[in-house]
């Protein structure tokens, strides 16, 4: 199933398969650490023999999400039995799964995360009620960046000229059917006909990404054969990811750029293969706002078959 796609009102709480807030059993209050910047690891160095720092990089700690007010509204003595999804769902795992929070009735963000911590106090009359309440839950995300829910893809092949209009002309007999006598039949040229065929469209190498977020989105590039040492250049700064490898018919070189591996057909390591000229993975990102980039190869690597294609999320701090 689609990542959120219970998620359908404000007030919505998806958090793997369990849905809390309004329609559910589930209620809450208030929420603390979506909103907020998350804490920043400051790398200014003070100066040696003068005023002030050097400015360093500011980057972003884990993002910790608390939901406070939990409920649970049931008929009275069913209260434990609704309790149970909640656990299973809030569960301690190793790995994180979304988290997706629609606020108001701007489109729902979404977080990778994992359960720190759950609470809900047990109270005789509250149980007994069907109406357990003052509970809390925090999640703590690796990632502190929210994205969009939709994945969006752009694709490109390796640039290609267009064939452009054919200026050849086409010589036909013009016959009146009269095979007994008068003269040989004339040769009448035609030009160009109307419209104009200009031939199959060639492919630039160029490729559009969007990031209609405030936060720059780490994306996953696949390169796929044949074709011989790819790249992928980001046409308004310069950086470049490139590697010194012959992809085959079906092979895939797969670039996760938030993890910085680089896989050949999902198990191989292949970040040797990378070229003088790239940038280190994880800095090759798709800033907020319109950014093209260039998929380009090795002289003589012209396969139209041969393709690049950028996944990312617009991602929002």
């Amino acid at each position: 199933m689609a990542v959120g796609d219970r998620v359908t009102l404000p007030g919505h709480v998806q958090v793997g398969e369990l849905l809390l807030g309004p329609g559910t059993p589930y209620g809450w209050t208030s929420l603390t650490g979506w909103e907020d910047e998350p804490p920043l690891d400051n790398g200014s160095v003070p100066r040696a023999g003068a005023h002030g720092s050097i400015p360093g990089p500011l980057l972003a700690q884990s993002r910790i999400i608390t939901l406070e007010g939990l409920s649970v509204h049931t008929e009275p003595g069913r209260a434990g039995a609704a309790v149970r999804p909640l656990a299973a769902a809030l569960a301690p795992a190793e790995t994180e799964q979304p988290l997706v929070i629609q606020i108001d009735r701007a489109p729902p963000l979404m977080v990778w995360a994992r359960c720190l911590r759950r609470m809900l106090p047990v109270a005789v009359r509250g149980y007994a009620l069907g109406r357990p309440r003052d509970g809390a839950v925090q999640w703590e995300c690796s990632d502190p960046r929210r994205y969009e829910l939709a994945e969006r893809r752009a694709t490109a092949g390796l640039p290609m000229a267009e064939p452009g209009l054919d200026w050849r002309v086409e010589q036909h007999d013009q016959d009146d059917g009269d095979q007994d006598d008068g003269p040989p039949p004339a040769v009448v040229e035609l030009g160009l006909g109307w419209p104009l065929d200009w031939g199959t469209p060639g492919s630039t190498g160029a490729l559009t990404a969007s990031n209609d977020g405030d936060a720059e989105a780490h994306p996953v590039i696949v390169f796929r054969g044949p074709v011989t040492r790819p790249s992928l250049t980001c046409l308004e700064s310069g950086d470049a990811i490139e590697y010194d490898i012959t992809l085959a018919a079906g092979d895939e070189l797969v670039i996760d750029t938030a993890e910085g591996t680089v896989t050949l057909n999902g198990t191989a390591s292949r970040l040797y293969t990378v070229t003088a000229r790239s940038i280190p993975e994880q800095t090759f990102t798709v800033p907020p706002g319109v950014t093209s980039y260039a998929f380009r190869a090795a002289p003589g690597s012209s396969d139209p078959a041969a393709a690049v294609e950028m996944r990312w999320r617009s991602a929002y701090w």
